[in-house]
């Protein structure tokens, strides 16, 4: 892989040092707004190339580019985008002449789809919806989904080093209560964590959108605190091919060895192919990482190597009223935690005792839209996931590199996990003032393996409906229901919710939402059983569903200060009441071992204010969140009912047309994370305040454009160094002994360099 990733670097620069052997000519003219005025600082860019800048006083631009027949791209915030064929001439002045570019009716609005009837503009839609974007995603040279979403408000992530998972936190919650979707479709997961958000080949993500608050009406079990919606690419418009190929070096602390073992190398290749209405695609992933020594020694490592192969194959279908496609998504991957070193006493050689973690998920997906005609459209998805994970325990013989595999008791394991999921939908529009969705929902669920109490299912089957109602512009009301029928637990007979907007003023509006939620306890809190060195979970089969009562509210303002000058502010408030909340906590029969518990009643709370700006070629958001979380103890001592903890964060971009180059940087400050446990001490059972302690982050990455071809990016992640962060909790045994004293963040400050590549030929 190292050779191909060389002869891909020769390559690519041969082919920018002949582009850069072409005759030269001059390009200008003049942009104009709809009104006839210069339009000063709109961007002005040779598509695909590193040419382009903002137009002066007068709304004039002028710039040298080698001689060929490019697409002028012509853009600004809050203005429609323009293309422009033109030819540059070898010594020659080419005159576009005067381009008029078209104010947009919405400005500062993402397109977004989850939760909606249609793809509508973030400012239409009833729910409140954090997007990032493909090009946020791009700048920012990411490897992973976590290092997108770990400086976004409200997030935190925690690491078991010992699994090598990761989880996530919303609004306080923690990941069985987050939806992860792809493309509208759940994944799945073996334990409590969000490891499929791993999993995902980040070079396939077109965009990330994020809704809070509960969609158990929208989307089902595990949808209490939101979801999170990973949105992949479906091909470039107008491509009869494209060629993409990436790779990626990046340190893991100060810790590296170029195109294999210690530090992070990521290789990708994809490709599409289109042709009337037919696409085919592909995309195949090498994403290895070389595990972290840290404070480990021999040849024990803090952070586990891991091996990853993610790949995906599609095609699709696609008339004026219908677009189907199928895709399937594949990952394999491998977790090595190995062991440190002792002596055989049989044959006197070195030998270490290692555990590989084998993950296998196939994931097929099928979706498909009809439009019957403008009053009525159908909508389908269906996919089928086999999922394993496998322990592989091997003792190896370090004279001789021998491996055999090791015939103690529970050293060899494979969990496997099978899902079906069928989704139905209706749309209706009755008028422009009235719309109606409705569907089913159907999911099967089943899993067997060593660890698995016999071979347990639970099925689900949903019926779900909401309306939307606009009174008048400026009132818009969107009530729902969902009923469902779980093989196992009783489900409320009906799920309400009900979202609102109302716009206030121009530009002001209010969002005030209710909805009811449910989860029940998925197969692996019922009958999945683990234990080993710091792990002792058992699964619990008394446990009863949960249920959660949630409300929100959410303020924004949209303002226009000139044509360069764009602001967003929204001020957002949420409180949730969660009944029989389901977590890990210690066996009543036997305190040496944990399993799944449910808490008689649970809260969160919190506020979030975030803002955005567009000033000229400078976007920045910053925002901070207040968010707290129920003490369970102040229902019987004189405590604090809530306790609290902050969140800061800042991104920032800033573009160099002239040099097709962006800067950005990226912070995040995540506050002290309070909470009180119960220890006995020689004096009796105590309460006391334990504290996680607070720490910063902070990425800063640098984009430039080499030519139509090839971009680079490189930059540093973890700018403050963190590792770990302290933890004042008492280690009671429990399930996971391992993370207290100190929290596992990161690998340390790490730099990183890439280079991507795209070739594609247009239709003609």
């Amino acid at each position: 892989m190292r050779y191909l990733y060389i002869l891909c670097v020769l390559a690519f620069c041969s082919i920018y040092s002949a582009s850069g052997q072409d005759d030269k000519g001059k390009l200008s003219g003049k942009v104009l707004s709809a009104e006839g005025k210069p339009a000063v600082g709109i961007s002005v860019l040779i598509k695909n190339t590193p040419w382009g800048q903002s137009t002066k006083e007068g709304g004039d631009f002028s710039m040298t580019a080698p001689a060929g027949t490019y697409t002028l791209l012509v853009q600004g915030v809050g203005y429609q985008q323009i293309s422009v064929p033109v030819t540059v001439k070898s010594n020659q002045t080419t005159f576009v002449g005067a381009i008029v570019i078209q104010e947009k009716s919405e400005s500062l609005d993402d397109v977004v789809v989850t939760g909606q009837f249609t793809p509508q503009s973030v400012k239409n839609s009833v729910y409140q919806v954090r997007t990032i974007s493909h090009e946020q995603i791009r700048l920012r040279g990411a490897t992973n989904v976590q290092t997108i979403l770990n400086t976004e408000l409200g997030m935190r992530f925690s690491n078991d080093l010992t699994l090598g998972t990761s989880d996530v936190q919303l609004m306080g919650m923690s990941g069985q209560n987050v939806k992860v979707l792809l493309d509208g479709v759940p994944m799945v997961d073996r334990g409590s964590t969000r490891e499929s958000i791993g999993q995902i080949d980040i070079n396939t993500i077109d965009r990330i959108e994020i809704v809070e608050g509960p969609m158990s009406v929208n989307y089902g079990s595990d949808a209490l605190a939101g979801v999170i919606n990973i949105i992949t690419k479906k091909g470039e418009s107008g491509a009869n091919w494209t060629l993409n190929a990436r790779v990626q070096e990046e340190t893991a602390g100060s810790e590296y060895n170029a195109f294999q073992n210690n530090g992070t190398h990521i290789e990708n290749i994809g490709s599409s192919w289109q042709k009337n209405r037919w696409q085919v695609s592909g995309n195949l992933t090498r994403n290895f990482f070389g595990g972290w020594q840290g404070l480990s020694t021999g040849r024990v490592k803090e952070w586990m190597p891991k091996e990853q192969w993610l790949s995906t194959a599609g095609f699709s279908y696609k008339t004026a009223k219908f677009y189907g496609w199928y895709r399937f998504n594949g990952a394999d991957e491998t977790l090595k935690s190995f062991g440190n070193t002792y002596t055989n006493t049989q044959t006197g050689n070195f030998a270490a005792t290692d555990q590989f973690y084998i993950t296998n998920r196939w994931f097929h997906q099928f979706q498909g839209e009809y439009t019957v005609n403008d009053k009525l459209s159908l909508t389908g998805a269906a996919s089928y996931t086999d999922y394993s994970r496998e322990t592989q325990t091997t003792d190896i013989d370090l004279i001789t590199g021998r491996r055999t595999l090791s015939l103690n008791q529970g050293t060899q394991d494979k969990s496997i996990f099978n899902t079906t999921f069928v989704r139905i939908t209706a749309q209706h529009k009755f008028s422009s003032a009235v719309f109606l969705q409705h569907g089913i929902d159907v999911n099967l669920n089943g899993s067997s393996g060593a660890r698995i109490e016999g071979s347990p299912t639970i099925n689900e089957y949903a019926y779900f409906a909401s309306t939307e109602i606009k009174f008048s512009p400026g009132i818009n009301i969107r009530p729902g229901f969902r009923i469902l029928k779980n093989s196992v637990y009783d489900a409320p007979p009906i799920i309400p919710s009900i979202n609102t907007k109302f716009v206030l003023a121009k530009g002001l509006d209010l969002r005030i939402a209710y909805a009811r939620g449910f989860r029940s306890p998925a197969l692996r809190e019922l009958y999945f059983t683990f234990f080993d060195s710091n792990h002792s979970i058992k699964g619990n089969t008394n446990l009863k569903a949960e249920s959660s009562n949630s409300t929100n509210a959410f303020l924004s303002y949209q303002v226009k200060e000139s044509a360069t000058l764009k602001i967003n502010t929204v001020l957002g408030v949420y409180y949730n009441v969660f009944n029989n909340l389901i977590t890990i906590g210690t066996d009543p029969n036997d305190p040496k071992v944990s399993t799944y518990l449910n808490v008689d009643k649970n809260k969160t709370a919190g506020l979030t204010w975030n803002n955005t700006i567009f000033w000229n070629n400078l976007q920045a958001t910053v925002g901070v969140s207040h968010i707290g979380r129920y003490n369970q103890f102040s229902a019987t001592e004189s405590l604090p009912e809530f306790v609290w903890s902050n969140e800061i964060n800042t991104n920032l971009r800033y573009v160099f047309p002239e040099i097709g180059t962006s800067l950005s940087v990226y912070y995040k400050y995540t506050g002290k994370y309070p909470s009180y446990q119960s220890v006995t001490t020689d004096a009796g059972v105590q309460t006391r305040l334990a504290e996680t302690s607070g720490f910063h982050t902070s990425d800063v990455t640098i984009n430039k454009t080499v030519n139509k071809y090839i971009s680079i990016v490189g930059g540093v992640r973890n700018l403050f160094d963190v590792t770990r962060v302290n933890n004042t909790a008492v280690d009671t045994g429990g399930a996971h002994s391992s993370g207290i004293g100190a929290i596992p963040m990161s690998y340390g400050r790490s730099f990183f360099f890439g280079l991507t590549a795209q070739f594609s030929k247009n239709q003609k």
